[in-house]
């Protein structure tokens, strides 16, 4: 029984509470012992009083050792809260046979374990606690005690009438428990909707906040950027082009370029200087892949020679979340990332794997959340080895990405091999693709 009580794991809801089930439990003991006495010493009802007290003190008893020895705050699966309602029908059966099976009015209570399973627990152990609630009925319809009485005259129920006591019982709890299950699932599933859209809204705003502050650092970095530019252009005049730093300055130069560039993009919320607003899906990539290429690191990109290949609208946030997730390639693979795209008649799918460590097992299940780190970086240089990211590079890119309809998954590649493995699918009514050879028409993504 220890291990029924294991605590939950990450991302899984238990909906029953020890401590709620204890409470439950002691308000029906409360009320057989209430009951007892009543019909005992206030109408004079003759009753195996010490055997009823028995079985209401042996539950006594189980609450007083759970409460012992497990902490009341515990969320109980169903291995843990099954058998203990399991256990309070039985008792119930014990106390039903002593006082008259089906004759006694309280037999309705075999009601009571089953709606409690169906609002908290799944439909399998509500529907075996039902069956094991009707069996119990059913017993103590045809082996009991005397109905208690005072007087001679004790009241004869057919067994007919017994039958359909029986009958009706069954039915309430097939019946009841079923609609209470269903009722307490749509609430679940409110719930679930209701966190999954707060979860997207602040990441939406998370985003918002992270657009102002982009928008603010490009501002600022505006005028630095003029003046290191401006040095750069200096020192390339002074050493010429047969310096053995020509090279150095040369790559110094294109870097500021790229940085004006991006922090134009951020400005204007446009994608560049580019002289296209749409361009086949090769060319596309291209432009996403031309940025990394001088890093030591192969970048093969497949697509293939189709003469309708897709014409996709340069979105600035498609832009930069591809160039995103590429440049998270280009930085942890050893020596090659892979970029492919294929297309069919129900959408797009663009896949970027690389060769590199891969993702970490125990932040797998959280890639895409702001300040997440997916993989430890390996750097050649020791001055950079301590530095590590916030993870917001992989939650921007994601969170652009599925803005134009994108879904995507990050997986690792099948051992031997090693590597991570990112696909990005559009399907056909988000992305809307136009073909070259126009024999499919439809408004590209902006």
């Amino acid at each position: 029984m220890t291990t029924a009580f294991v605590t939950p794991p990450h991302g899984r809801s238990f909906g029953l509470r020890l401590d709620t089930l204890i409470r439950l439990r002691w308000l029906a003991i409360s009320g057989q012992i209430a009951a007892l006495v009543v019909v005992n010493l206030g109408l004079g009802f003759p009753l195996p009083l010490t055997s009823c007290l028995a079985v209401v003190g042996l539950s006594a008893l189980v609450n007083v050792l759970l409460r012992v020895k497990y902490p009341v705050a515990r969320r109980l699966g169903d291995a843990a809260a099954g058998p203990l309602l399991a256990y309070d029908v039985l008792q119930l059966t014990a106390l039903l046979y002593l006082t008259g099976g089906l004759k006694n009015p309280f037999v309705l209570l075999y009601l009571a374990p089953v709606m409690i399973s169906a609002t908290a627990l799944a439909w399998s152990t509500t529907v075996l606690l039902g069956i094991l609630a009707v069996a119990c009925a059913g017993a103590v319809g045809l082996w009991t005690r005397p109905l208690p009485w005072a007087g001679a005259d004790v009241p004869v129920l057919p067994d007919l009438y017994l039958a359909g006591i029986w009958v009706s019982l069954s039915v309430a709890v097939g019946f009841i428990g079923m609609h209470a299950w269903r009722v307490a699932e749509e609430a679940r599933e409110l719930a679930d909707a209701l966190a999954a859209t707060e979860l997207v809204l602040a990441r939406e705003q998370h985003l918002t906040a992270i657009d102002g502050l982009a928008a603010a650092a490009a501002h600022e970095l505006g005028t630095p950027l003029s003046t290191i530019a401006l040095v750069v252009k200096e020192m390339h005049r002074s050493i010429g082009d047969n310096s053995p730093y020509s090279e150095d300055v040369a790559l110094l130069r294109d870097q500021v370029a790229r940085c004006r560039d991006i922090l134009q993009t951020l400005t204007s919320l446009r994608s560049g200087d580019a002289p296209f607003d749409r361009m086949p899906l090769a060319l596309l990539l291209e432009e996403v892949v031309e940025p990394h290429r001088n890093f030591g690191i192969t970048i093969a990109v497949s697509v293939k020679d189709d003469p309708d290949a897709p014409v996709i609208a340069r979105n600035p946030g498609l832009l930069y979340g591809l160039g995103n997730l590429v440049e998270n390639a280009v930085d942890f693979a050893a020596t090659r990332v892979d970029i492919s795209a294929q297309w069919t008649p129900s959408g797009l799918d663009i896949v970027v794997a690389d060769d590199g460590p891969g993702f970490s097992p125990e932040i797998s299940g959280r890639i895409g959340q702001p300040y997440v780190t997916s993989r430890a970086r390996e750097r050649q240089d020791a001055d950079l080895e301590a530095e590590s990211g916030l993870g917001l590079g992989f939650f921007i890119a994601k969170t652009l990405l599925e803005r134009t309809g994108a879904n995507l998954t990050f997986e690792n590649r099948v051992p031997p091999a090693t590597g991570a493995v990112i696909g990005i699918h559009w399907p056909r009514k988000a992305l809307a693709i136009e073909v070259d050879g126009g024999a499919t028409k439809g408004r590209a993504l902006d």
